[in-house]
């Protein structure tokens, strides 16, 4: 079998995940999507995952890549890196979510995808970066299914998670006063 694209899994990827990956989903097909996969426990996400948005025409897709997201890490149920970056030299670091303005983010998406946004936030990495957990993991009923889910500290965000495979999972963002959920994949990394 191929190796993804993304580094993850060496399973196959599911083909609905890589239909997704070329062409966005509208948001309700995309729950629809989010429905239907199963439950995973906590437990089961220890390691770290590469990440990438799967679009719906949300705000916030491809903001996350422009940064160069790398994806989360799960050391335990208590100890959550929700945001991890890669800088241009490989190393892998974690981003406190308290220090980012997701706010303006979202009401000025165009602003936040900006050369200038982009450069400040390279110049801002050293304020931005932490080694403190930032989230919790717990298993959380939403949408009529209890699954894990990472609750952030300083957010009003819960990012649930669905199985797709051994080797990847399905989030969805869940923001306090935004409308639409935002959605992401997160593989098991094999580095």
């Amino acid at each position: 079998m191929t190796q993804p694209r993304d580094g993850g899994s060496s399973l196959a990827e599911p083909e609905w995940v890589s239909h997704w990956r070329k062409d966005p989903l509208p948001a309700d097909q995309a729950l629809l999507r989010f429905d239907g996969l199963g439950a995973i426990d906590p437990d089961e996400l220890t390691g770290r995952w590469r990440g990438s948005g799967l679009h719906t025409r949300h705000p916030l897709d491809g903001l996350l890549e422009r940064f160069a997201w790398y994806g989360k890490a799960f050391e335990t149920s208590e100890i959550v890196h929700p945001l991890l970056f890669k800088n241009p030299k490989g190393n892998i670091y974690a981003v406190d979510p308290a220090r980012v303005p997701l706010g303006l983010a979202l009401r000025r998406p165009t602003l936040a995808r900006s050369s200038l946004a982009r450069l400040l936030f390279v110049l801002s990495r050293g304020l931005l970066r932490t080694s403190s957990p930032t989230a919790r993991l717990r298993k959380i009923e939403h949408r009529g299914v209890a699954s894990a889910a990472i609750i952030y500290d300083s957010q009003p965000i819960i990012d649930h998670i669905r199985r797709i495979d051994d080797g990847r999972v399905l989030g969805l963002m869940d923001l306090r006063s935004m409308p639409q959920p935002f959605f992401f994949l997160l593989s098991r990394d094999q580095d």
